[in-house]
């Protein structure tokens, strides 16, 4: 079995999407629209075939990010090398986004940094 796709609700489609095929390689499928429900998305996908649903309905409200709620708490996007780390690290802070967490090697050997995307989701950039 695997995990054919994780989704997100955002109050910000295209930003999300943006970030995501600008700083991850992801790539975009067609906008999906459904006027009756005022439902819009997009499936992004990673070149290891892995899927993120971005999904938005104007009822959805913003929802702060807090690193404690029950629920996702973050995913990881793995960029091949310490150095990938560090460049990537330093490109999303040079362009404005919240890194949460500094490059590290952790206590169980990932070497990671944590950042914030345009919604506050957190996501670990490891090797």
């Amino acid at each position: 079995m695997k995990i054919e796709h994780i989704a997100l609700w955002t109050t910000k489609l295209e930003e999300l999407k943006d970030f995501y095929t600008t700083y991850f390689a992801a790539t975009a499928g067609e906008k999906y629209h459904n006027p009756t429900k005022q439902f819009t998305s997009y499936f992004l996908t990673f070149d290891s075939g892995a899927r993120l649903e971005i999904m938005a309905r104007p009822e959805v409200e913003q929802h702060p990010g807090d690193a404690y709620r029950k629920g996702l708490i973050h995913w990881a996007m793995s960029v091949g090398s310490k150095e990938k780390v560090d460049q990537l690290t330093e490109q999303l802070r040079k362009d404005g986004f919240e890194i949460i967490g500094e490059p590290r090697t952790t206590g169980d050997g990932y070497y990671e940094s944590v950042v914030a995307d345009p919604d506050g989701n957190l996501v670990e950039i490891t090797t």
